[in-house]
C-alpha cells in the first residue's frame, strides 16, 4: 500500500532511484530483543541508518513511563546524527510489521518533520520484491534539521480517562488483565476499548486496505472529526495504532505514558475484564 504515510517497496525503490532527498531509518526493536543492531548488521536497506528506539526515540524510564517522549533537543541531535536535513523525505522501517518503526513515524511528525512514511511490510516486503540489502554501516554527514515539539496532539493521564474514545493497542489478554509481563499492575484504563495492533495488518505484515481499517475502527467507535485516544504498554505500539487510524481517515491522539505510567500511579484505578463497562471490578 502507498499513501501519504505508507510506501510500498516498489514505490520506495523508485523514489530512491529518482534522486529525491530520502533518509532511510532502520528502527528494529522488540520488547524481548530491544537491541536491533545485530539484525541491522546482518542486512538492511542500502543507506539506512540504525536508530536505537530506547535511547534515541525515548527519554530514560521514569514516572512518565517506560518510553517517555525525548526532550526535543535530544531528538534533534539524534536526527542530525542520522543525517536528516530540512526538506528530506524520511522512510522508516523494521522487521516487525511496523510495530517499532511507527514510533519514529509518529515522533518525527510530532517534532515537525513534514514527510515521514513507513515502509509497508518492512524489510520482508523489500526482500520479497527482489531488492538488495546491504551490510555496510553508513556514516552520514551531519544533518541540519530543526525540530520543535507539539505538532501532533497528545493526552496526559487525565485526558486519557476523559477521552470520548480510548483504544488500548495491547494484546487482548493484557487488556483483560490475564497477563502483565512488565508493568506494575494488570488490567486497563477505565472506559478503554480493546483494539490490538495485530489486527491492523495482514499475515505478511502489511497494513490492511483502507476500507478494512476504516470499518474496523468504525466498529470500535471511531468517528471522522472526533479525536480517538490511543495507548499501549509504553507508547510504542500505540503509534502503530495512530498510523492505522490516520490511514483510515480518523484523528488519533497518543497517550505517551500509556499503561506503564498509568499502572505505576497507585491513585489511578485499574479495570479487569473484557468490556469497558461501569460494572467491571476495579483493582
Amino acid at each position: 500500500m502507498t499513501t501519504d504515510h505508507l510506501i510500498d517497496a516498489v514505490a520506495l525503490d523508485r523514489l530512491l532511484g529518482s534522486g529525491a532527498p530520502v533518509r532511510l531509518l532502520d528502527v528494529r526493536w522488540t520488547l524481548p530483543v530491544p537491541d536491533g543492531r545485530p539484525a541491522y548488521r546482518a542486512g538492511h536497506l542500502p543507506g539506512a541508518v540504525y536508530v536505537d528506539l530506547d535511547t534515541e526515540l525515548a527519554a530514560p524510564p521514569s514516572h512518565a513511563g517506560r518510553h517517555p517522549l525525548p526532550a526535543i533537543e535530544d531528538l534533534q541531535a539524534a536526527a542530525r546524527r542520522w543525517g536528516l536535513r530540512t526538506g528530506d523525505t524520511v522512510v522508516v522501517y523494521d522487521d516487525n510489521a511496523g510495530q517499532s518503526a511507527a514510533r519514529a513515524w509518529w515522533l518525527l511528525r510530532w517534532a515537525g518533520v513534514a514527510d515521514v512514511r513507513l515502509l509497508d511490510g518492512g524489510l520482508a516486503a523489500w526482500r520479497a520484491a527482489g531488492l538488495a540489502v546491504s551490510q555496510d554501516d553508513p556514516a552520514p554527514l551531519p544533518g541540519d534539521v530543526t525540530l520543535s515539539a507539539g505538532h501532533l496532539p497528545t493526552l496526559d493521564a487525565d485526558g486519557a480517562v476523559q477521552a470520548a474514545l480510548l483504544l488500548d493497542a495491547r494484546a487482548a489478554e493484557r487488556y483483560r488483565g490475564e497477563s502483565e509481563p512488565i508493568d506494575p499492575r494488570a488490567g486497563h484504563i477505565p472506559g478503554a476499548v480493546s483494539a490490538p495492533t495485530a489486527a491492523n495488518v495482514t499475515a505478511d505484515g502489511t497494513f490492511r486496505p483502507v476500507a478494512e481499517l476504516a470499518a474496523r475502527f468504525s466498529a470500535l467507535g471511531a468517528r471522522p472529526g472526533s479525536p480517538a485516544g490511543v495507548y499501549c504498554g509504553s507508547g510504542v505500539t500505540a503509534a502503530h495504532q495512530a498510523l492505522a487510524l490516520t490511514v483510515a481517515g480518523f484523528d488519533p491522539v497518543l497517550y505517551p505514558g500509556s499503561w506503564s505510567a498509568w499502572s505505576a500511579d497507585p491513585t489511578r484505578p485499574v479495570v479487569l475484564g473484557p468490556h469497558p463497562t461501569a460494572e467491571e471490578a476495579l483493582r
